[in-house]
Parts: C-alpha cells; sequence; structure tokens
C-alpha cells in the first residue's frame, strides 16, 4: 500500500475514534442528567453495548438499576421493557 494510501486510511480511523468519543461523551452527560453517582455503572453498560454484548444488573432494591437502563434506552432512542427476576421464573413466563 502506498505510503499516502496508508496516510488517509490513519487519518480515517483516527476521525473514527474522535467521533466515537464524542459519542460516548453525549451519552455519558444525556444520562448524568438523570442518574447521579453511577458512573462505574454506566461506562460497564456503555461497554457492553458498545462492544455488542450483555450485562446483567444485580443489586439490592433501590439501586435505580431499572431508571439506569431505561434512561440509556431513551438517550439512545431504543426500546425498552423489563423482566421481574423471581425464584419461581419459568422460561415459559418469558
Amino acid at each position: 500500500m502506498p505510503t499516502a494510501e496508508l496516510q488517509h486510511a490513519a487519518e480515517q480511523h483516527a476521525q473514527r475514534v474522535k467521533d466515537f468519543a464524542h459519542i460516548h461523551q453525549k451519552l455519558r452527560q444525556q444520562i448524568a442528567r438523570r442518574i447521579v453517582g453511577q458512573s462505574q455503572v454506566i461506562d460497564e453498560l456503555l461497554m457492553a453495548i458498545f462492544a455488542q454484548g450483555h450485562a446483567l444488573l444485580i443489586g439490592v432494591p433501590g439501586l435505580a438499576k431499572t431508571l439506569i437502563v431505561h434512561t440509556l434506552a431513551e438517550v439512545m432512542d431504543l426500546r425498552f421493557s423489563r423482566i421481574q427476576f423471581t425464584p419461581d421464573l419459568m422460561p415459559a413466563d418469558i
């Protein structure tokens, strides 16, 4: 590959990284308007989404788990639904 093509590819890659960082920052700002004190959880959720992975939120009642996910869905213009886990939950219930 000629040097000019490599330079152009590197510039495009750098621009994509800058765009991604900007989008990430905007998402964090929008979520932080509603969720306070949960920055690590928010960062880990965004990592899971950007990596096209999954996340399981576990914690005692009152930690705003549902609110975080609902807010994340709102700022990303996604559909939100929730399944309440109970010990007797069966696959057919979902």
